[in-house]
């Protein structure tokens, strides 16, 4: 069999795989990139792009309805499902062009990848050798073990349908669930939410995921939580559960898979001696090194972080450049937003590392005022020895795009003191950071 020698072989064209490609072709190295489904992986085609997308169509529906508060007199908008999956697709084309673009200067391999060990890799029978293979093969949805588990859709499943009901229930209170019920609910559906937590979004603190719960269900969402999913029934219309009342279920037209995701992992492992975590994930170092000399893994399949932006800042780490890890900014596109970063009064807590907080209310802040959305918080964690920043967490408007500065902030080890001596331009929404 005739081979083809590549100084990287990266598996996975994703957020990880592609960027990283991109990054070294450039840099004059020569790069197989393989991918057995479509270029951007999931975050473009079944994630963060369609769902964005969908988010765009409530919003634009939600201040349609809404205009009559700013003056503005419409007719009773009503929403086209189909031209708004129109609109994703004509989105996905577009940034899939690009990624095409990035690429011009990679040797791109349609197909699924077989590791053979001693730096080789089969695709479509064609032989590829390399000095470092890179996995970035990313993850799927993950399914309850549950009766009748298969009745319920999946995200994926979830962004293909062609129409929508008239109710669902939503299995997860992580991001993904809350993203969806935000958009199903805006779009008109009634939607229940069934979280096995005490509280939804469990990687925020409990105060702050409390009070976008109670937005949530002012709008109209219903939740469950503390409830433990034992089937689903009726094809998927019922969805059983038990808590500390006892079991009980809800039934809705449709019902969502939303617990999670696992990793998808490709062939040869073994024959590359690559292990594995517990939880099922490839094992890697601070290098993004796996077990076996030469190969390494990043985004969703190694676990550490399974966010797209981690993804691309671990595939930089491979390409040579040092990247901080430790701040890594994550959002939730529900409406209102919400977003994190760094360590909360839970985490800490759990840590047994000091901390003291201070909250701020969109309710003083004049641009969400005018903007007739001044529900929310800003939560600022700091140390109380040295006023150190140690995390933020943000409900409101624009949560997602407000979190960049208290990023900058904590890679810079910024200190209470620093944040009081910025001057915030007013009216904006950064003022609810001014302490």
């Amino acid at each position: 069999m005739n081979s083809e020698r590549y100084d990287y072989i990266i598996i996975g064209a994703g957020p990880a795989g592609y960027e990283l490609a991109a990054g070294l072709a450039n840099d004059g190295k020569r790069v197989a990139l393989i991918e057995k489904d479509s270029l951007g992986g999931t975050c473009l085609n079944r994630g963060c792009i369609p769902t964005k997308c969908l988010c765009a169509s409530a919003d634009a529906l939600t201040a349609a309805h809404e205009a009559a508060r700013f003056g503005v007199e419409c007719q009773t908008p009503t929403l086209d499902f189909t031209a708004v999956r129109h609109r994703v697709d004509q989105v996905v084309a577009t940034l899939t062009d690009g990624i095409k673009a990035l690429l011009a200067k990679t040797d791109l391999y349609h197909g699924e990848a077989r590791l053979l060990g001693n730096g080789c890799a089969d695709v479509n029978g064609q032989l590829l050798e390399a000095d470092r293979i890179v996995i970035a093969t990313g993850s799927r949805p993950a399914v309850l073990p549950v009766p009748g588990a298969e009745y319920a859709l999946t995200s994926d499943e979830l962004l293909s349908i062609e129409q929508l009901p008239a109710s669902a229930v939503i299995i997860g209170g992580s991001v993904i669930g809350i993203e969806f019920a935000s958009v199903l609910c805006a779009m008109g559906v009634d939607v229940t939410v069934v979280e096995y937590c005490k509280e939804i979004l469990p990687g925020f603190d409990s105060d702050v995921a409390k009070r976008l719960r109670t937005m949530l269900s002012r709008k109209g969402i219903s939740f469950v939580t503390g409830a433990e999913v034992t089937a689903i029934r009726d094809e998927g219309h019922e969805v059983c559960y038990k808590n500390r009342k006892g079991e009980t279920s809800v039934w809705a037209d449709m019902s969502v898979m939303a617990v999670g995701r696992r990793p998808v992992l490709p062939t040869g492992l073994d024959a590359a001696g690559v292990e594995l975590t517990q939880r099922g994930f490839i094992k890697v170092d601070c290098d993004m090194l796996t077990s076996a000399d030469g190969i390494y893994a990043i985004g969703d399949v190694n676990g550490l972080c399974m966010l797209a932006h981690a993804a691309s800042a671990q595939g930089r780490i491979v390409a040579g450049e040092e990247v901080d890890l430790d701040v890594i900014p994550s959002a939730v596109f529900c409406k209102p937003e919400a977003a994190m970063v760094g360590l909360g009064e839970d985490a800490c807590a759990a840590r047994g590392i000091a901390c003291k907080s201070i909250k701020r209310n969109f309710a003083a802040n004049g641009k969400a005022l005018a903007m007739g959305e001044a529900e929310g918080m800003a939560k600022i964690v700091y140390s109380p020895d040295d006023g150190l920043l140690l995390g933020m967490q943000i409900v409101g408007p624009h949560a997602a795009d407000l979190i960049a500065e208290c990023a900058a902030l904590l890679h810079c080890r910024a200190t209470l003191d620093t944040l009081h001596s910025l001057i915030h331009a007013h009216p904006t929404l950064s003022e609810v950071l001014a302490v």
